[in-house]
């Protein structure tokens, strides 16, 4: 395995961090603002647990995670396999190792793609190819996966149902399994680039047939530190992947299955915090374009895509000396070299500060 990807910022924070006004952490989208009372509430209450809870999940959440996904991904809950994960991370790693993938078989990832993909396919010693259309891959029949990530991480890239549906078929054609990172679905930004969950139909046709949806309450409910996620979608595949977890003892903790069925039903508190976002990147995106950054995509996510027509490193250094930390392009695949990613998670006095500091001279 290579390097740990943001353990080669330490330079630049330890550079930022000797900012007179201290550093300002842009770089991952670690969620700063407090957990929802009614979501702390369900855990407490829950607390109380000494046995062993269930891997598939009780059954109060399963029914919360299969409403859910029928309101937020227009998906129908006939023949749906739902499945609580740690996380989504953990699943992005273990995915191809849990379905079986190894030496010889093809892991497609996005151009621009979340490294775990790419990670998760070296632990299971399979080949990765990255390609954003299919055509570039090329006629093997070795392909097993093929990840999408819509709205995309870094670049908040939204792919068109249409897309999805020529992914979804050309992978089934092939037998492959086509995953779909859709962690940030809830969070679009613009009305003509509106998310579309692969669990749709007119990506899906209607099946769930070797489709699957990863989705996490890390960003819209707050719950990084829950480590509280989900997957849906082919019922079989999901079958296999309890299976697997049950014997690997990969269990969500009781009390956070209680807390992610609140997090489900209330969307009050993730309308609240979507508002916080877009407060957030209205005022990141005013100063990063008046500090003469070009925004790329960054039409939804969490994150904004910019350049300065220079090398990634040099741009993370001269925030860096303003004491503004943010993500290297570099550690999302060679074409993102000449941009950053931005993180929409700072607190709303720290997004303040950057304005300022992106305002001097």
């Amino acid at each position: 395995m290579p390097e740990f990807t943001w353990d080669t910022l330490d330079a630049a924070a330890t550079l930022a961090a000797a900012h007179p006004d201290g550093l300002i952490n842009l770089s991952m989208g670690t969620p700063v603002d407090p957990v929802p009372p009614v979501i702390r509430q369900a855990l407490a209450d829950a607390s109380d647990a000494p046995g062993y809870p269930l891997t598939a999940g009780t059954p109060a959440l399963r029914q919360a995670v299969a409403g859910w996904v029928a309101r937020a991904c227009a998906a129908g809950v006939d023949g749906l396999g739902v499945l609580p994960t740690i996380g989504s991370k953990e699943l992005v790693a273990w995915l191809p190792t849990l379905l079986g993938i190894g030496p010889g078989d093809v892991v497609v990832v996005p151009t621009i793609a979340y490294p775990t993909y790419e990670d998760g396919a070296r632990l299971a010693g399979a080949t990765v190819v990255r390609a954003d259309a299919l055509t570039a891959v090329g006629p093997t029949s070795r392909v097993r996966l093929v990840w999408v990530n819509s709205p995309g991480n870094p670049t908040g890239r939204v792919l068109p149902a249409a897309h999805l549906r020529k992914v979804v078929d050309w992978a089934r054609e092939r037998g492959a399994v086509v995953a779909s990172d859709e962690c940030y679905l809830p969070l679009g930004w613009t009305a003509d680039a509106a998310p579309v969950s692969v669990l749709a139909p007119e990506v899906c046709g209607g099946s769930y047939d070797s489709v699957l949806a990863v989705h996490s309450l890390s960003k819209r409910s707050n719950l990084a530190g829950y480590r509280a996620g989900f997957v849906a979608g082919d019922p079989a595949l999901v079958a296999e992947l309890l299976k697997i977890r049950k014997h690997a003892g990969m269990i969500v903790p009781a009390p956070v299955q209680a807390a992610m069925v609140a997090a489900l039903g209330d969307q009050e508190h993730a309308d609240e915090q979507r508002e916080r976002y877009r407060a957030r990147r209205e005022t990141l995106l005013a100063a990063f374009t008046g500090a003469g950054f070009r925004l790329e995509h960054s039409e939804a996510g969490l994150y904004l895509w910019l350049t300065r027509d220079e090398d990634c490193w040099d741009t993370v250094d001269w925030l860096a000396r303003r004491g503004v930390l943010v993500a290297a392009g570099a550690f999302y695949g060679p074409a993102g070299q000449r941009h950053v990613r931005v993180a929409l998670t700072g607190s709303d006095a720290q997004v303040a500060a950057v304005a300022q500091r992106l305002a001097q001279p």
